[in-house]
């Protein structure tokens, strides 16, 4: 007669003290960031097709939209709206470009590179928002 093993345990887990403990890995956040900034540029489309059309509507569209740039609060709420769609938009890049690398590479599919290529790909996106960042704020 064989004896029964025990059976696994499961426990609903509370939001507020498990989650905070949870170290997501690299190529889970890369995962995660990839979808938030397709949802991040596909809500903000109505905004970057209007800004587009008053960057090249006219002249005087065109200096009306560098002086809301310019001007104070309002200003500076525009540019970090610019700054987050331009990070939306070199994370979902670089994180596309690796995606259809894991792809077509048949070497790529192992976890040490899926871990460095997820570094690669956050670090590569932040300094890329970081270098159009200071350009966008006038630091050069």
């Amino acid at each position: 007669m064989t004896v029964a093993q025990k059976r696994p345990e499961f426990r609903n887990i509370n939001a507020f003290t498990d989650l905070p403990k949870y170290r997501l890995p690299a190529p889970g956040l890369v995962s995660i960031l990839h979808r938030i900034s397709g949802v991040l540029m596909f809500v903000l489309m109505p905004l970057i097709m209007w800004l587009f059309d008053n960057s090249v509507s006219s002249e005087i569209s065109y200096a009306r939209l560098r002086h809301a740039f310019a001007s104070g609060a309002s200003g500076l709420l525009l540019k970090l709206i610019a700054l987050a769609l331009i990070w939306a938009y070199l994370h979902h890049f670089t994180a596309g470009v690796r995606h259809l690398w894991m792809d077509v590479s048949h070497k790529a599919v192992s976890k040490s590179w899926g871990g460095s290529s997820a570094k690669f790909t956050l670090g590569f996106s932040l300094v890329l928002t970081v270098v159009l960042g200071a350009k966008l704020f006038g630091l050069y």
